[in-house]
């Protein structure tokens, strides 16, 4: 009977120790409450189109001349495309077509790229912003409506989504060499151009048909103009159109190289084919 006090004793200290205990733990939880940081809004798109059933096979026809006449096999191998070899086709993916025709070769490509931020404070739109701003420095122009949030940080989180693409960083180069060589005339400059097919006419379609930032299409988008390198013997004309739409980043490759180094390419003619597939696939996204 002697211990009886001194367990109930005991009991009581063990109680009041663990209520003392509990009521500092439910204190520290609330002095701890800090201001949270609302996420950024993700972007509007979770996935990406199938690219080789992004265009129709009668705006095919029309992109690709001399590829309706060919029998049967061929033609549908034509139509149907070469997907772009991606590691992850959550985030980037592309199709590319080729037709050769008599007078000259055809080839159109297009690339869908979805951006996702990693940072919570930039949203995907943004982060999208920043990469379209890149390619579009690297095409030689500039937009004033193009804003500069700050990509040091975001670039290496970038790097880790797009390293699996090799072949952008193909592009990418290519576009800095294009771009140093391509010039930017006015708007005035691009009346009379000649697409002839006299020797001295491929500077024409250069001045008659400069890069330049274009309206209504997605949320941003360019138009590059890469007529024939200087020094090349050969004809060749690349038409790329560039769109961001949201968190999606767009490109659209068009090109011709005739048979014949004396034959020019319609640089007008690639301009307007190119701009109609951009506008055409800006709108299948939007639905």
């Amino acid at each position: 009977m002697a211990y009886v006090p001194g367990v109930a004793l005991l009991a009581a200290l063990v109680v009041g120790c663990s209520a003392g205990a509990d009521g500092n733990a439910n204190g520290a939880d609330s002095k701890a409450g800090s201001p949270t940081v609302t996420p950024a809004p993700p972007g509007k798109y979770l996935t990406l189109p199938a690219p080789c059933r992004a265009v129709p096979r009668s705006t095919l026809k029309d992109l690709l001349p001399g590829a309706a006449e060919l029998p049967g096999d061929q033609q549908d191998k034509v139509f149907r495309g070469s997907a772009a070899v991606t590691y992850d086709t959550d985030r980037k993916v592309g199709c590319s077509w080729k037709s050769d025709a008599p007078s000259a070769t055809r080839s159109l490509s297009v690339d869908f790229e979805r951006v996702v931020s990693y940072d919570p404070a930039v949203s995907d739109d943004d982060r999208a912003d920043t990469v379209y701003a890149k390619k579009e420095k690297a095409a030689g122009l500039s937009s004033s409506a193009t804003p500069g949030p700050p990509d040091e940080n975001d670039k290496k989180g970038e790097g880790s989504g797009t390293a699996e693409d090799p072949a952008d960083a193909d592009t990418d180069t290519d576009t800095d060499a294009d771009a140093t060589g391509s010039a930017e005339p006015s708007p005035s400059e691009s009346s009379g151009g000649s697409t002839d097919g006299t020797p001295g006419s491929s500077s024409s379609p250069e001045e008659a048909l400069p890069s330049r930032i274009l309206d209504n299409l997605g949320d941003a988008a360019f138009l590059q103009d890469l007529p024939k390198q200087a020094g090349s013997p050969a004809q060749h004309h690349t038409v790329s159109v560039v769109f961001r739409t949201s968190n999606v980043v767009v490109t659209v490759r068009y090109a011709e190289q005739p048979a014949l180094i004396t034959q020019v390419p319609d640089g007008r003619e690639l301009q307007e084919k190119a701009q109609a597939l951009a506008r055409k696939l800006a709108e299948t996204l939007s639905e």
